[in-house]
């Protein structure tokens, strides 16, 4: 696999993990699925999801989730050990 295969793969994990805790956390919240999208577009989380670099794509939904709950709840000690 090339590097921009490897870009393209970790981009497509990440689009599909957010799309995930999207739902999910729109689940939660017993909120619409668009409102879910754009609450967490939002948020450092999100921005980290998306930044290639940071490997967060690689983890898990339930991660992802975890750190956004962190994120919400204003523990950015907890939010940047997870």
């Amino acid at each position: 696999m090339n590097s921009e295969q490897l870009t393209q793969a970790m981009e497509f994990s990440a689009d599909m993990t957010a799309a995930e805790v999207a739902r999910r956390y729109a689940e939660q919240k017993n909120i619409s699925t668009t409102e879910g999208v754009r609450r967490f577009m939002a948020t450092k989380t999100y921005a980290l999801l998306m930044n290639p670099k940071s490997y967060l794509s690689l983890e898990s939904v339930e991660y992802v989730l975890d750190m956004l709950d962190a994120e919400e709840c204003g523990d950015d000690e907890r939010w940047l050990k997870i």
